[in-house]
């Protein structure tokens, strides 16, 4: 008799148990995951934890019937969720549906009426001359007040108007070589993009000293309640943060608080110079001729020519602080850059110390500014926590009863085979739950009641997988063949059927995640994860099962209730060799031979 010939499915036959050590390694190593990050249940969605989801409808401006496009919904996108975010809400959602409206989903425990308020009014974009700035103060120390910005370690800023931005001091004798007291931590100038290139005049640069009236009329912008006011913010405290230079008019100086590189600072500005809306363009791009990196440049259109070319000269007159101007949208400084002399040709750009995402993010802001689109609330649906909860029990109720029918069948049908059905079931429970807890704080993963009904469906696609395989052995036992090899022959073709069955399912899932968006999307989130995971779970846990309960008698000797009784499946008789029949040999006559 041949020896067996040695290869993958020999190997495969012989070591079960490296898959089975494998998985529950991963399993092991999930779970440990999950308890050390301390998030241990999934993140619930909004229509089961319950809350507040609002539909905002876009409508062009009159004279701007193109406006809604693509772009301007996915800035517009980004600004909502930076407020919702500022209202301390992290697992807001905010996302786009369709092609002008844009769903914002808010979890319970935040003010509704307030979030409806931010996220329902345009962005109000505007351009401040710095008045004072000083850095934030953390939580429990008492800011010293100063009349000027208190001392910053870092180093003034060029006031060169080259497009370069470099934080380092021009090289003037007349310059003042000490730090200055309140020097910006970016070092990023605004120049004239028409004349970057050009080199300023002694006159232009911004060391001169300020003339007293000149300091005199900005200090005037700043009666002493608002002085007040600012030398009591402290940036540091969110609250302090979120309620600065609220409700504040145009034509008032204000208060406000904003971010450099992970360090808050206070800011007294004053009237508004130039209003967001007059920027006719903002781009971001690379400046490739002159090596000075990522840069944002700006068109004004020719009223807002007008006011900057106005602000920038008078701001060119003064020393740092009060040679820049703040960007300010929704009450907050998104950037400070400093002038050094009047810009005057409505194009302007801000160089100095950028990346691609901080110019690219500065840009957008800066276009939302000028967006020509206002929002509706179409709808506003208010998701108690009861109702949340009653939808989660009756979806957990309702995949309790699919998972018990399926049981039943499995154990009416198959009965001692079940026993490897219902553990790989439970297999495949234990790591979708894992992965889901997981995934809340990695992605922002919630489950909503589609993902409840997703993981639903995923029973019967789960346990559909097994039944062929278990058929595919039962088909071999039919043809006479005893449990250890049908197992290993029914896999090849059982494998086949399965990862077909499952790359259509995954296929349809991946599709629908992306044509859909909302809450559909975690219907087909969760159906294409459950996919994955059966495949997994096929693999590693269910066949390498088998082959080891196929060496114990129970099943290897077809017994009655390990649903492989030969009998019961109409096996044909194992085929045998049999002998043909001799034909009888004449004797032989001595005298003939």
């Amino acid at each position: 008799m041949a020896a067996p010939k040695k290869g993958r499915n020999a190997s495969a036959q012989s070591k079960p148990g490296r898959s089975l050590v494998l998985i529950l390694i991963a399993i092991v190593a999930l779970t440990g995951g999950m308890f050390a990050s301390g998030h241990t249940t999934p993140r619930l969605g909004i229509d089961l934890a319950g809350g507040t989801s609002i539909t905002l409808t876009a409508v062009n401006e009159p004279g701007q019937p193109n406006a809604i496009n693509k772009t301007n919904m996915d800035t517009a996108v980004d600004i909502m969720e930076r407020r919702v975010n500022g209202l301390g809400v992290s697992e807001a959602e905010v996302q786009t549906q369709g092609d002008r409206n844009i769903i914002v989903n808010i979890p319970k425990g935040t003010n509704s009426e307030q979030a409806r308020e931010q996220v329902g009014t345009t962005a109000k974009l505007f351009f401040r001359p710095v008045l004072q700035r000083e850095a934030a103060v953390p939580e429990g120390e008492k800011p010293s007040p100063s009349a000027s910005g208190s001392p910053s370690s870092s180093p003034s800023p060029s006031t060169s108007p080259s497009a370069s931005g470099n934080d380092e001091k021009a090289t003037d004798p007349s310059a003042d070589t000490t730090p200055s007291s309140s020097a910006t931590t970016q070092g990023r100038a605004v120049t004239d993009a028409l004349k970057a290139d050009e080199t300023p005049s002694p006159s232009a640069s911004g060391t001169t000293s300020p003339s007293p009236s000149a300091s005199g009329d900005q200090a005037a912008t700043a009666d002493s309640k608002l002085q007040a006011a600012y030398t009591a913010l402290n940036c540091a405290d969110e609250k302090q943060r979120n309620e600065a230079g609220q409700n504040a008019k145009p034509g008032d100086s204000t208060v406000a608080c904003g971010q450099d590189q992970g360090v808050w600072s206070k800011f007294l500005l004053g009237p508004v110079g130039v209003d967001g809306t007059e920027i006719d363009k903002a781009e971001a791009i690379f400046d490739t001729q002159s090596a000075a990196g990522w840069k944002v440049v700006m068109d004004f259109s020719s009223k807002g020519a007008g006011k900057f070319a106005d602000i920038t000269g008078k701001l060119a007159t003064q020393t740092s602080p009060q040679n820049e101007f703040a960007i300010v949208l929704d009450d907050e400084v998104v950037s400070h850059p400093y002038v050094s002399t009047a810009i005057t040709g409505g194009n302007a750009e801000i160089s100095g110390n950028f990346n691609q995402t901080d110019a690219e993010s500065l840009s957008n802001m800066l276009s939302y500014g000028a967006l020509p689109l206002t929002f509706k609330e179409s709808s506003v649906t208010t998701v108690t926590a009861a109702l949340g909860t009653e939808q989660l029990e009756a979806g957990l109720i309702a995949g309790a009863i699919g998972l018990a029918l399926v049981v039943i069948y499995l154990v009416a049908y198959y009965r001692g085979l079940s026993l490897i059905a219902i553990a790989s079931l439970l297999i495949s429970a234990a790591l979708t739950y894992v992965i889901m807890s997981l995934l809340g704080p990695a992605i922002g993963f919630a489950l909503n009641l589609p993902a409840v009904c997703g993981a639903i469906v995923a029973i019967g696609i789960t346990a559909d997988s097994f039944i062929v395989y278990f058929e595919r052995v039962r088909d071999e036992i039919r043809e006479g063949r005893s449990l250890r090899p049908a197992v290993e022959r029914a896999w090849p073709r059982a494998r086949r059927t399965i990862l077909v069955s499952d790359f259509v399912s995954f296929l349809a899932a991946a599709v629908l995640f992306v044509v859909t968006v909302g809450k559909v999307q975690g219907f087909a989130f969760t159906l294409g994860l459950t996919t994955l995971l059966d495949v997994v779970v096929v693999f590693l846990f269910t066949k390498p099962l088998l082959t080891l309960l196929a060496r114990k008698k129970f099943f290897a000797n077809g017994h009655k209730w390990s649903g492989l009784d030969p009998k019961r499946l109409g096996a044909k008789p194992p085929l045998r060799r049999t002998r043909r029949p001799v034909a009888p040999v004449a004797p032989v006559d001595p005298k003939e031979a």
